[in-house]
């Protein structure tokens, strides 16, 4: 068995009831779609009039003639309603047992569909919510090695490929091939001789198709990931439409988009060429062997006497009522691979080790009492340059320190260790003493609040982004958080006032309009330490000085840890600690560095700042 459908059972067995019913309607279904082909029998049998004249009801001898016992007990009412009422009423009688048995048939089908819409469905739920945590719950750096587009195509494509594919195994392994047994065991009845062509038929047809689709899996493997990477481009293309419209850069990534939609374009054909072939050739292979059958039976009716022209006919309906579960057992062979290939990536997401998460030891933390230390701290991102080396650092509660220095001194890196978007690998980052890979990541980030350089904004309304630092928050709440973000005085002008919707991205605020509501989102959460990542370096003027008198109305009896390219956001900060190459260079207050002339006095001229 592949290892991907026995990671994909477990899912589908938390709806066993389902299954079970799903299986058992389709044994009805196969059941009674045989029967209905051998009660034509006795129809053709009145109607050439050399039915079989039994005068006596026959008595039950057991399980092992029960064929014979239920062909005279028919015969025999047959027999009756003929002898009582006249030909018609037994014509009518066997016409009545054929609707009521394809009745049964097609209810027992739809009944096994309910069941079988239910189980897709509901895996379909499980496995996009399983993804979705997962994809939640993985580190940052995991997606600085992805597509966006390529795991959204696994969210939606893959997951919806596996669903329709693996299901069809229902189908295979019970509906049709029971179709075909119940069908050959009541041509077996009729005449061994003939369905000896028909046993032979089915393995070479096996091989056939099993050829033809050998190389199957792996061209829906790179269709899979083709399709990832086109909705990549979409992606990124939408994000960044005024940088592609700003640098007439419209073709090239056009040329990109094409260049995927055509290799996309050769793939799905030839895939598709191998499944429409799947049908046809069954179907041919099919005909072939009615034929064969048409030709040697009718010999065995004609030439021989050996086998009556009713059951002939009988027997051609029952072997063509196995050509369609061959065709659709064939077809969904290849649908599986299929799905093979896409249960391939999107295990290959769910099984990816999360390497920041909570172990057995990790504890809560209710409050923030002393202070944060950063002890002999070592951190690269790839494993070969060192962004931070053997960096020492104290935040002692209620300070504001302040990280400055060119860039790629590695400040944004103590944001990203504090917040534990990635994990310490040489030293200790403590709070109160503890160390925050033993403190539940949702306890750590409860006593943290984040404003970045990139305001991250929602498509909702204004209340809805802010809420996410306090889900429970009232109105009252949100607008309290807005005026000390200096953001509800244009709040308040717009047409639905917090509940006007932003759009995508936050794309119909300015820039210093969408900072100041991530600084709301912080007030709201009312977290003890606050990490502020170059928080107005993106601003002009006004704005700056608008989210600057924000920032410090929410820094106020707070512990902050302040990351600024503008050096005349941090001149009040109790600590100013300047940057260099993951290291600190030097330390101090504001005069205390203007004073030592070092670096931190270089950057304050470089920046024409004065005192």
């Amino acid at each position: 068995m592949d290892d991907n459908l026995k990671k994909f059972i477990p899912y589908a067995l938390f709806y066993k009831r389902n299954i079970v019913l799903n299986v058992i309607f389709n044994i009805l279904y196969a059941l009674f779609g045989t029967m209905g082909m051998v009660m034509i029998f006795p129809v053709l049998k009145v109607l050439f009039g050399n039915e079989e004249k039994i005068t006596q009801l026959p008595t039950y001898n057991g399980i092992s003639q029960i064929d014979t016992y239920l062909n005279d007990t028919l015969f025999y009412y047959v027999t009756h309603y003929s002898e009582k009422y006249g030909p018609n009423y037994a014509l009518l009688l066997t016409v009545s047992f054929v609707i009521i048995t394809f009745l049964f048939k097609n209810i027992s089908g739809y009944l096994g569909l309910q069941h079988l819409m239910k189980l897709k469905t509901g895996v379909l739920r499980d496995l996009r919510k399983k993804m979705y945590d997962k994809i939640v719950n993985l580190p940052i750096a995991y997606y600085s090695e992805k597509r966006k587009g390529d795991v959204m195509s696994r969210m939606l494509g893959d997951v919806g490929e596996m669903q329709n594919s693996f299901f069809m195994l229902l189908e295979l392994i019970v509906k049709e091939p029971l179709t075909i047994i119940f069908s050959l065991i009541a041509m077996i009845k009729i005449s061994w001789q003939l369905t000896l062509f028909v046993f032979i038929f089915i393995p070479i047809s096996g091989l056939i198709i099993s050829v033809i689709g050998k190389s199957l899996k792996s061209q829906s493997t790179r269709a899979q990931q083709e399709g990832g990477y086109l909705i990549s481009i979409v992606d990124e293309t939408l994000a960044g439409l005024k940088v592609v419209k700003g640098y007439n850069a419209e073709g090239f990534f056009k040329s990109l988009f094409n260049d995927s939609v055509g290799r996309m374009y050769t793939l799905t054909n030839k895939i598709g060429k191998k499944n429409n072939l799947a049908s046809p050739m069954s179907e041919f292979l099919g005909i072939v062997v009615i034929a064969v059958l048409l030709f040697y039976g009718g010999s065995l009716v004609l030439v021989d006497k050996s086998l009556d022209g009713s059951l002939f006919i009988a027997y051609i309906g029952l072997a063509y009522n196995i050509l369609t579960p061959a065709k659709a057992i064939s077809k969904a062979t290849y649908q599986v691979k299929n799905g093979m290939a896409a249960a391939e990536r999107v295990f290959e997401i769910i099984e990816t080790p999360n390497t920041i998460e909570d172990t057995i030891k990790s504890t809560n933390i209710e409050s923030f009492n002393d202070k944060i230390a950063i002890k002999n701290v070592t951190f690269s991102y790839n494993g070969e340059y060192n962004v931070l080396k053997n960096f020492n650092l104290e935040i002692p509660k209620g300070k504001t320190v302040a990280l400055v220095g060119q860039s790629g001194s590695g400040k944004s890196t103590i944001a990203n260790l504090l917040m534990r978007f990635y994990d310490v690998e040489q030293g200790e980052l403590l709070i109160d003493g503890t160390n925050i890979k033993d403190i539940r990541l949702v306890s750590l980030r409860d006593q943290l609040g984040l404003v970045t350089q990139d305001s991250i904004m929602f498509n909702g309304s204004i209340a809805d982004n802010v809420r996410i630092g306090k889900l429970n928050a009232t109105d009252d709440e949100v607008i309290a958080a807005l005026k000390i973000a200096n953001a509800y005085e244009f709040v308040q002008n717009l047409p639905e006032g917090i509940n006007t919707n932003i759009g995508d991205g936050g794309g119909k605020l300015s820039g210093g309009q969408k900072q100041r509501i991530s600084i709301a989102r912080a007030v709201l959460k009312n977290p003890p330490i606050m990490v502020l990542d170059e928080a107005t370096s993106a601003l002009d003027t006004e704005s700056e000085r608008l989210v600057q008198d924000a920032l410090e109305k929410m820094m106020e009896n707070r512990t902050s840890v302040v990351i600024a390219h503008r050096l005349s956001t941090i001149q009040k900060a109790d600590l100013i600690v300047v940057m260099h190459h993951g290291e600190i260079a030097e330390q101090g207050t504001h005069e205390e560095l203007l004073a030592k002339n070092g670096t931190y006095a270089k950057l304050v001229s470089l920046q024409s700042f004065e005192n």
